[in-house]
């Protein structure tokens, strides 16, 4: 089963931020969500999570879940390795760990606080941690934000190959990252 979000509806105040937004996210495929800021992305996204309760409307969505957020949401005085340790528990072992590190571009980082590492490299172990996790659905938050170039191109290839057989839901602003790693895009629009 897919996830399921029927007449969502979420206000802040007098902003109305989703009226009535309904959709059957396809089970087992990568579905991109664009739109302008304030179209209620992030917000959808929270809701389905379970993170943020609609004002109205029903979401259905299969467990587990696993996510990356638009913040990186690391612990800052624990290595990467053992960040990702946090959420995939002993499925894999430190040179497992290491391996799948070197394969999205950070060698020599499993040991590393992570409070030593750039934005980029963060935004990875954020990324690694989300994929490595067991999931059925996987929720992503602008995940390639913050990556230059040839890193980026890297990592979503490494996504590509590590969501196959997952749903996936993502957030983007990058047609080409929509291009690239989706089989539908959804167009929000500002609701209200």
């Amino acid at each position: 089963m897919g996830v399921i979000v029927s007449d969502l509806k979420k206000s802040f105040g007098d902003n109305v931020v989703l009226n009535g937004f309904s959709h059957n996210f396809t089970d087992k495929k990568v579905t991109a969500i664009m739109g302008q800021s304030g179209s209620g992305k992030t917000t959808l996204l929270a809701i389905m999570m379970g993170l943020l309760p609609p004002d109205s409307g029903t979401v259905q969505c299969p467990a587990p879940i696993s996510a990356v957020f638009q913040e990186n949401r690391l612990c800052e005085n624990l290595t990467a390795s053992a960040n990702i340790r946090l959420v995939t528990g002993k499925k894999y072992d430190r040179h497992e760990i290491t391996a799948e590190l070197l394969r999205i571009g950070l060698s020599n980082c499993e040991n590393k606080a992570v409070s030593q590492l750039s934005g980029g490299m963060k935004r990875r172990v954020a990324l690694l941690r989300a994929l490595l996790a067991e999931s059925e659905v996987l929720f992503l938050d602008e995940p390639f934000k913050g990556l230059d170039l040839d890193t980026k191109n890297l990592v979503m290839e490494y996504c590509k190959e590590m969501t196959k057989g997952k749903t996936v839901i993502f957030v983007t602003h990058d047609q080409r990252e929509c291009e690239f790693f989706s089989d539908e895009v959804i167009e929000m629009n500002m609701f209200g």
